[in-house]
């Protein structure tokens, strides 16, 4: 079952998400936050907005990778997701994000 998994870790000790897809694949991940409280709003924004063609930003890295973030309506990232080799990988993880995340539970877990 696809989860959103909420941990604390990193350099300054941050609340961070990720978001897994059924199979176990992460498929977004976020930036960090300073309290739990605002990292569950982040996961509170990605359901809003990930089935907003407006709030998906596809992108092609500098090394010709492919990637895409969900936004804010303030245009701030929420989330991003991994580095794909081809752009239909891209697209089947931005298809696979606006499915799942809207219903996905949310577990907190150990880094």
């Amino acid at each position: 079952m696809a989860k959103f998994e909420v941990y604390q870790g990193g350099k300054n000790n941050e609340f961070r998400f990720r978001l897994k897809a059924d199979n176990g694949q992460i498929v977004l991940s976020s930036e960090g936050y300073t309290t739990k409280a605002a990292c569950l709003n982040g996961i509170e924004s990605v359901k809003k907005n990930a089935t907003d063609p407006k709030r998906v930003v596809a992108t092609q890295t500098p090394t010709k990778m492919f990637r895409f973030s969900i936004t804010a309506a303030n245009s701030q990232i929420i989330g991003t997701s991994q580095n794909y080799k081809s752009q239909s990988g891209r697209d089947n993880g931005i298809d696979s994000v606006k499915r799942i995340a809207p219903t996905a539970e949310i577990k907190e877990v150990e880094k």
